[in-house]
Parts: structure tokens; C-alpha cells; sequence
């Protein structure tokens, strides 16, 4: 692939030096990735996405897929620190963001409040079973999600980039959980689903898990570069015609909206809001540097359409009833939208 196929439309030369970077550094991180863990490739991809663009990610799967090791794993090549929190029924909002404790000043004798920051401080962040905590934990998670500081005791403590939160949730224990806010599920970018592996990749889980223990993954990633990806992407230009098109596919998703599909009207009580489309448009400029590519084209859009907007839709109790899913009413609301006629 041609310098000039990949940076047709990037106007800096270091632009184009950084998106070159970015991709050898993904096919890096994969290959360290893959050392650890089996199959899961497009999932990976998913998370090397919401990576580039800065998003946090829920990670939604059964016991036993090894959603705490993904996470783990993708740090460890990233270089970057790494922090974990069990969520647990008596875990207190200042287990998270720390808290003021009195401590004495050698120099002076006198006792003063200190700081000690919790585990939030850190870069990447793995929130596992965060549904396990009560909403007073989960809103301590809130403000550090979105606008990457925290506030204790009326002081703003800021977190130092990068910062992202990977969570972690089974959707089958239903008791002794709390489920997430609207609110809080919005400030993931991606819902990401793990499912069984074939039965190939699980026989080689088997073998791999049950001999010698393996070496952990490699640096591979500065911080540095990672903070360099994160703004080459937010460069990558976007056509009009693609904007609309995800706005337009996110609005769809409003049953209040008078372009909204029958069927959104008829199994949905709320839609997406604009994050969702913000989401869209970000993750597609990151998936299109993966690709090679220095414009999103529609298919990047539709390819982010199910883990950018199906935590984002609340079903109604019809759709409940007729055990609609969010994933089968996304599918079925991607066939409904056209896709412009000036497609890339």
C-alpha cells in the first residue's frame, strides 16, 4: 500500500507520519494480544478503536471468556499504568477516587489532611463486575468517565492522559447487582459482546492454558504515541454526506422522531442522544487509520453501528414481550437506512 492510498487527504506530513505509526503500532499491539489470548480478533479490533479515539468500554460476557485477561493484556502492551477494581456491595465511593485522611508533618509536628488518591489514578482502568456495586460507587466512576478528573471533599484532582475505563459485566447473574444508569451507560463509547469461541480456538485455549504458563505480553505502545494516535485521529476528515448519514442513522433510533422507522416507534421508549452519533463519527476515523485509510467511508459507520448504540437503546415492554433484542432491531435498522447515493 502507497504512501499517497493511505494520507490522500491528511494535509500535515507529520499527520501522515502519525497515521503510518498508529497502524504498525496496531498490527504490534495484536501481535502481543494474540500471544495471550486466543481468537476474539474483531473484539480486540473493537477495543484497539475505542483506544485510538479515547473511549471507555463495557465488556459484556459470560463467566470463563476472559474479559479480565483481554483487558489486561491489551495494558500490558500499551506500557501504560494499569490499575483493577473488583466491584463489590461494600465497595465505598472513596475506594475509587481516594480520599483525604489526617496525616503528621514530620517538619512541624503538626497534623494536616493529605490526599491519597485511589485506584482511579491510573491510565487504564478495569472495572470488573461494575454492576456489582450500589449507584452511590457507580456515580464515582461518573465525572472520571467523561471529564477525566474527580472531585473529593470540593477539591478537582485531574487524571493524567491517557485514561480509559474498561468494564466488565456478566449478563446472566441478575442477583445482587445493580444495573447501570442510562447516564453512566452513555459514557461508554462501545458495548462490546463476548460470545462462545468454535471449537477449534477453544481447543487451543485448553492446550495453551494447561502447559508451561506463558510470558505476559511486551511494551510495545508508549504513552507518548498513544496521545499522538488519539489527536492524528481526531484530524481525519469526514465527508458531510458521512456526518449526516450517522446523525441520521442515530436520530432513526428516537421513536419521537418523525423519521423514525414504525418498528422504533412500536418496540422503543427511548433512543440514542448525540454521544451516540459523536461516537459513530470518532470511532469510524479510528477504524479507518486501522484500515490503511485517512477517510471514513459508510461501511466504517455501519460496521460501529451494534456496539456504539445498543447500550444506548431502551426497549419498551412490547419488545420485551415479543423478545425483541437490541441487536436484532440495530440489524434491522441499519436495512431500513439507505445509504447515500455519493457513497465513498
Amino acid at each position: 500500500m502507497t504512501v499517497t492510498a493511505i494520507h490522500g487527504d491528511l494535509d500535515r506530513l507529520d499527520d501522515a507520519e502519525l497515521a503510518d505509526r498508529l497502524a504498525a503500532a496496531a498490527t504490534r499491539i495484536r501481535r502481543e494480544v494474540a500471544k495471550i489470548i486466543v481468537g476474539n480478533d474483531d473484539i480486540v479490533e473493537q477495543m484497539l478503536i475505542a483506544l485510538m479515539a479515547g473511549g471507555n468500554c463495557l465488556l459484556v460476557g459470560v463467566p470463563g471468556l476472559a474479559k479480565t485477561l483481554l483487558v489486561s493484556t491489551l495494558a500490558q502492551a500499551l506500557d501504560l499504568k494499569f490499575a483493577r477494581i473488583q466491584f463489590t456491595p461494600d465497595l465505598m465511593p472513596s475506594d475509587v477516587t481516594g480520599t483525604d485522611v489526617i496525616q503528621d508533618d514530620p517538619a512541624t509536628g503538626q497534623r494536616r489532611l493529605t490526599f491519597m488518591a485511589g485506584p482511579v489514578f491510573t491510565n487504564v482502568l478495569l472495572a470488573d463486575e461494575i454492576n456489582r456495586t450500589p449507584p452511590k460507587t457507580q456515580a464515582a466512576m461518573l465525572e472520571a468517565m467523561q471529564e477525566k478528573r474527580v472531585t473529593v471533599q470540593g477539591r478537582t484532582y485531574e487524571l493524567a492522559p491517557p485514561f480509559f475505563v474498561f468494564a466488565t459485566q456478566n449478563p446472566i447473574e441478575l442477583e445482587g447487582t445493580y444495573p447501570l444508569p442510562e447516564a453512566q451507560l452513555d459514557r461508554f463509547m462501545l458495548e462490546i459482546v463476548l460470545q462462545y469461541l468454535p471449537e477449534e480456538e477453544e481447543v487451543a485455549i485448553v492446550r495453551a492454558t494447561t502447559a508451561v504458563a506463558q510470558e505476559p505480553a511486551r511494551p510495545v505502545v508508549s504513552r507518548d504515541d498513544i496521545l499522538a494516535f488519539q489527536r492524528v485521529v481526531r484530524r481525519v476528515p469526514v465527508a458531510d454526506a458521512v456526518s449526516r448519514f450517522a446523525v441520521r442513522l442515530v436520530r432513526s433510533t428516537r421513536p419521537g422522531e418523525a423519521s423514525a422507522p414504525p418498528f422504533i416507534k412500536q418496540w422503543v421508549s427511548y433512543g440514542a442522544s448525540v454521544r451516540a452519533a459523536q461516537a459513530l463519527v470518532l470511532g469510524a476515523k479510528a477504524r479507518a487509520l486501522l484500515d490503511g485509510r485517512s477517510h471514513v467511508s459508510f461501511d466504517d459507520i455501519r460496521s460501529l453501528a451494534m456496539p456504539v448504540l445498543r447500550h444506548r437503546i431502551l426497549l419498551n415492554f412490547q419488545a420485551q414481550s415479543e423478545r425483541v433484542t437490541t441487536d436484532q432491531l440495530i440489524e434491522k435498522l441499519l436495512a431500513a437506512t439507505p445509504t447515500p447515493k455519493s457513497a465513498l
